[in-house]
């Protein structure tokens, strides 16, 4: 029988109060949704690693799928901050839901609209939009991860079609994908980005199985072997590495919502089971050591809440920076992987087990913290943003 989800929302600096009503309006429809849909089977698929592909009409439903879409496009028209709450409360419940959302907004919905033709996006737009058409981002190579401008697969102009050849790998929603957003380099060495559809001979997408992490997400390849792909599936407004960077930054932003979703799950999670569970006589929360994880996991959640609504009205601004968007991604996800240890230790071995989202929720932000730029490459951007210096090369 399906646990009740009894989840509420930290907000120790009354941060709601810089919402708008619309803002609450949209958090409390996708937390409800989130409730009613996502925390009843998510801890089944993960176990059984298997991507609940029913929740897909119920995402397009609440506007996950390109919110910030033109009305036009058949998107919502909404803001960034709209946009980051959506992700905070999807992630609140999976971080592999969150993911299936954030590659459709950001990463396949985002570059037609920003990078293709008026025909692409009346074709595209709508139909991703309402969840008729999946997609996938085709970037991460095998032997060119944070390296992408080393990437091999390429495209040859062969008339009225280009030929590509190439793989990608690590690419989530690619087993069940209509279409993939896929970067290549041409004849000359430019990186270009392509619409590729199922069905296309010699398009394959191979699943990715035994994973530890994100299990409750379909992750694969995409593998392309003389690949006919016609010339008017060729984004045409841009070229160069700019073009899957500025898809990251997008996918990046919603991630710094996000990860913050699943840090609030867990510290949630342990700050009722403190008041429960009673050992050596009283609640465990009326223990010093565990007050202290508690305090700092509040702390850690409510700095990285202002610093997501800073950003989101700097993007809202027209303003915010790539490295801003580092900055924000990289604190929030290791924020939520801190938070999500400390929290597991506090429930014991209850920790482990499925019976709380804790332990699923920490191997999600493994994934978390290396996808979308790593880590380490994340503080590398904010180091050659503040000293001038570029340390990659």
């Amino acid at each position: 029988m399906a646990k009740t989800d009894l989840y509420e929302a930290p907000d120790y600096y009354l941060l709601d109060e810089l919402l708008s009503e619309e803002h609450k309006l949209i958090r409390a429809s996708v937390r409800d949704w989130v409730k009613k849909e996502v925390s009843p089977v998510i801890e089944d698929y993960a176990q059984k690693a298997e991507f609940p592909k029913h929740l897909l009409k119920g995402l397009a439903e609440i506007g996950a799928f390109g919110p910030t879409i033109p009305v036009e496009y058949g998107g919502a028209g909404l803001d960034y901050m709209a946009y980051g709450i959506i992700m905070q409360e999807i992630e609140r419940g999976d971080s592999g839901i969150r993911s299936t959302a954030s590659v459709q907004g950001s990463l396949v919905m985002f570059p037609i609209n920003a990078y293709g033709s008026e025909e692409q996006k009346h074709k595209y737009l709508p139909k991703l939009a309402s969840g008729e058409l999946m997609g996938c981002f085709g970037l991460t190579e095998p032997d060119h991860g944070s390296n992408p401008g080393g990437m091999v697969t390429n495209i040859k102009d062969a008339g009225d079609h280009y030929i590509l050849n190439g793989a990608k790998m690590w690419i989530s929603n690619s087993p069940f994908a209509d279409i993939a957003i896929v970067w290549a380099k041409d004849e000359e060495g430019k990186i270009r980005g392509l619409i590729v559809e199922r069905g296309m001979e010699g398009f394959t997408t191979p699943e990715t199985h035994n994973k530890w992490s994100l299990r409750a997400s379909a992750t694969g390849e995409l593998v392309f072997d003389n690949v006919k792909v016609p010339k008017a599936n060729l984004l045409p407004n841009v070229s160069g590495l700019k073009g899957p960077l500025g898809c990251l930054n997008q996918a990046r932003y919603g991630i710094a919502w996000g990860a913050l979703g699943a840090a609030m799950d867990c510290y949630d999670t342990a700050l009722r089971y403190s008041k429960e569970r009673v050992q050596f006589g009283r609640p465990i929360g009326g223990f010093q050591l565990q007050q202290k994880k508690l305090a700092e996991m509040i702390t850690e959640i409510t700095k990285g809440q202002l610093l997501v609504w800073r950003l989101a009205t700097l993007k809202n601004e027209g303003r915010a920076t790539a490295a801003q968007i580092s900055m924000a991604k990289r604190n929030s996800v290791e924020i939520a992987i801190n938070i999500a240890r400390e929290a597991r230790q506090m429930l014991g071995g209850m920790g482990i087990t499925g019976e709380y989202p804790i332990m699923r929720h920490m191997m999600n932000l493994e994934s978390v913290i290396t996808y979308e730029g790593t880590h380490d490459i994340h503080l590398l951007i904010t180091g050659m943003d503040v000293t001038g210096e570029n340390a990659f090369k």
